[in-house]
């Protein structure tokens, strides 16, 4: 989301981390006023409400950045997955009956959905041992599985592809690797062994852990693409910037790819498309990088100033990925 929009939200945000936007859309639900707590804001803005079973999230996204369709298709696709047994979030219905609902506020339009809390505890990299890596890849190929007989009306991956030579003219080298990036992506199997609906960050950070059972949340970036390519962004922590798992977490990333193995086949040729992936994903990552950050403010507060450096050097280490990873393959 733009910082300009993350900025126009949290300066209703109160002490008390209360918004009168959030009250706003909390009130679909049923929840009043003062109810919903700020949590974060990034690709949506997300506060916490009071649940009897201990919590649920709130997620809106405004209008301007996101229209209502695909938040419509993704908690469509994350009730259905829940309904037939997989292990992710289950949306909330709203007073009206809906999965999501369009809410006017002081802010605008704002498209919404509330969603249960996953069960347990988050890990990083470096909590995993043989047996969370494994059981983590596993999660991941049971997604895939549960997915493929599933249609929905999700956008396409590696569609920024296409903006980065207007984009980013003044940098033909990154323009370049881009277009080659794409090319090969372009000429791919789109077969339904390889090629379906993915959860599109299924990172350790979107996971919560329960007696060794991964369950995902965070649906912002489903979509239709290839599953090695969800594994590629996956196990992004994993990988350093030439895009080929580094000596440290060598031995997570191949239990991994054994436990997604255990569930359902992953062919060598996809294997080895991982890298170009990791370049494709990181190429992307500068549009929407670029789309974030806009223009600076005369008057930016110093949370969002630093937030645009941090964006800025990660930039940095994305375009140098895309660069590596194209030359590569």
């Amino acid at each position: 989301m733009p910082l300009i929009e993350i900025d126009r939200l949290k300066r209703t945000v109160t002490p008390a981390w209360e918004s009168p936007v959030a009250d706003q859309v909390a009130a679909a639900w049923g929840y009043p006023a003062g109810t919903a707590k700020w949590w974060r804001s990034s690709a949506a803005h997300v506060f916490v409400l009071p649940d009897p079973d201990g919590k649920r999230y709130l997620r809106f996204v405004p209008d301007a950045y996101l229209c209502a369709g695909p938040v419509a298709a993704m908690s469509s696709l994350m009730d259905r997955l829940a309904t037939e047994g997989a292990a992710v979030v289950r949306p909330v219905p709203a007073r009206a009956g809906t999965l999501t609902v369009t809410v006017p506020t002081a802010l605008g339009p704002m498209h919404a959905m509330v969603v249960e809390a996953a069960p347990g505890e988050q890990l990083d990299a470096e909590d995993l041992d043989e047996n969370r890596a494994r059981a983590w890849g596993a999660a991941l190929a049971a997604l895939h599985e549960s997915t493929a007989a599933i249609d929905a009306a999700l956008p396409e991956a590696f569609t920024e592809l296409a903006a980065i030579p207007d984009r980013f003219a003044h940098d033909p080298e990154f323009v370049k690797a881009a277009s080659r990036l794409a090319a090969r992506i372009a000429g791919l199997p789109r077969d339904s062994a390889q090629f379906g609906i993915v959860h599109g960050d299924f990172e350790l950070d979107n996971l919560a852990w329960d007696a060794g059972k991964a369950t995902a949340f965070d649906f912002d970036e489903a979509a239709h693409s290839w599953y090695a390519a969800d594994i590629a962004y996956a196990v992004r922590d994993l990988i350093g910037p030439a895009g080929l798992p580094t000596a440290e977490h060598r031995r997570s990333f191949d239990e991994f790819i054994a436990g997604y193995r255990s569930v359902r086949p992953l062919g060598d040729t996809e294997l080895a498309d991982l890298r170009l992936f990791a370049g494709a994903h990181a190429a992307c990552s500068l549009i929407r990088i670029d789309n974030a950050l806009g223009t600076v403010g005369d008057d930016e507060p110093e949370w969002m100033a630093d937030l645009r450096a941090d964006l800025t050097a990660m930039a940095r280490s994305h375009r140098e990925l895309a660069i590596t990873a194209a030359e590569a393959v």
